[in-house]
């Protein structure tokens, strides 16, 4: 227990892992009704976490150069995660009646490659992908069997064949994220790109869930630099992209060709999105200029920044998620530098007040968890349905 457990039933939770080599433990946070959180667990993932290698030999935050490291499905209840140190994917149960206790289904299982660094379920929960960033890099999905845990799907192994090395080299030259499309017909990757634009690699899912032998390289529109994150636009079949060469970009996959990219003035390095529900504008974190910016995307998928949130020097934001408690939207974000979970309370469109910001590294290191703040990496939360 990171903190004294608390009477009140809470109505959600969210999740970040440690990523430590030693031992990887996903620590959990109660959302309370108005949204702020308390600490209140952590439990081993199973697993060591690991840490990317960058040019200049800096081991700074976002040691998997990833978003998507921790994942829920809140439709099956479920959680997974990377162990990035160990070349494996755990899978746990949530208790929907108390969100922070989490317990482990079957055994950790191999990702078929290594570094695993970024997950993701289907709509319905009842299939989960990994995508590998190491040496022996690509995807492979698995059946999510509530009873035995994660169960290899056959046809899903399939290889990239990048340059990489175990940690992987970065950011540039390093995979970043993995998601489906909104209604499942295809599993996305984006790649960053080295010496030369980043691009998506798409694979098509069938019925049994296996995937298309080869890969189509999607490529980012004019302008664009590096693909980072991805975000659903809902009803568009497409996303909103982080580019942290340019600012973000929109990649259009229905075929009327909206792609673009777009240059935000002043940025650093924009590299995680998350969506509000009630807001329906979309929040890219800024690492390198301590900035949250909001962006609306209208109905011809032309996008814009229409609000900025500064965050103290130091705080160095990575990922981050949504959650709508009682009708109402919240942001949380790692701080991974400040060792913090920054929580926002999203009052409408451009309209984001800072209403709390709770510190990880106290309570964890009163509990006996270690916590780097060069290891911290994932943010994933689960709301009553």
């Amino acid at each position: 227990m990171l903190t004294q457990a608390s009477a009140r039933r809470p109505d959600g939770a969210v999740y970040f892992i440690s990523n430590e080599p030693d031992e990887n433990m996903i620590i959990s946070a109660s959302i309370s009704s108005d949204g702020t959180l308390r600490l209140d667990r952590a439990v081993a993932a199973g697993g060591r976490g690991s840490h990317g290698v960058t040019a200049n030999g800096n081991m700074g935050v976002d040691p998997m150069f990833s978003q998507g490291s921790v994942q829920v499905s809140t439709k099956n209840a479920v959680l997974a995660t990377v162990n990035s140190g160990s070349n494996t994917v755990s899978l746990f149960s949530i208790d929907p009646r108390k969100p922070t206790m989490i317990s482990p289904i079957g055994d950790p299982v191999s990702s078929e490659g290594e570094f695993p660094m970024s997950v993701a379920f289907t709509a319905d929960g009842s299939r989960l992908c990994v995508l590998n960033g190491g040496a022996v890099n690509g995807v492979n999905c698995f059946k999510v069997d509530k009873k035995q845990g994660l169960v290899q799907l056959p046809n899903t192994l399939r290889y990239l064949g990048l340059n990489q090395t175990t940690p992987p080299n970065g950011p540039p030259g390093s995979v970043s994220h993995i998601t489906f499309t909104e209604d499942g017909s295809k599993l996305v990757a984006s790649y960053k790109g080295n010496n030369g634009p980043g691009y998506l690699n798409v694979w098509d899912v069938q019925q049994d869930g296996s995937l298309s032998t080869q890969a189509t390289q999607v490529p980012l529109a004019s302008g664009g630099m590096v693909a980072f994150s991805l975000t659903h636009i809902p009803g568009e079949n497409a996303f909103l992209l982080t580019d942290p060469g340019v600012g973000f970009a929109i990649v259009d996959l229905s075929g009327k060709k909206r792609d673009s990219s777009v240059a935000v003035n002043g940025q650093m390095a924009t590299c995680w999105s998350a969506r509000s529900v009630t807001t329906g504008n979309y929040y890219t974190i800024d690492v390198g200029g301590n900035m949250i910016r909001e962006v609306h995307i209208d109905g011809n998928l032309k996008g814009g920044v229409v609000a900025t949130y500064n965050l103290p020097a130091g705080t160095s934001p990575i990922d981050s998620e949504t959650a709508t408690i009682r009708g109402k939207d919240y942001l949380y974000v790692l701080g991974a530098n400040a060792t913090s979970v920054e929580v926002f309370s999203l009052d409408g469109p451009a309209k984001a007040k800072q209403i709390a910001s709770v510190n990880i590294q106290g309570p964890a290191r009163s509990a006996g968890v270690t916590i780097n703040a060069r290891n911290l990496q994932g943010m994933a939360t689960y709301v009553h349905p």
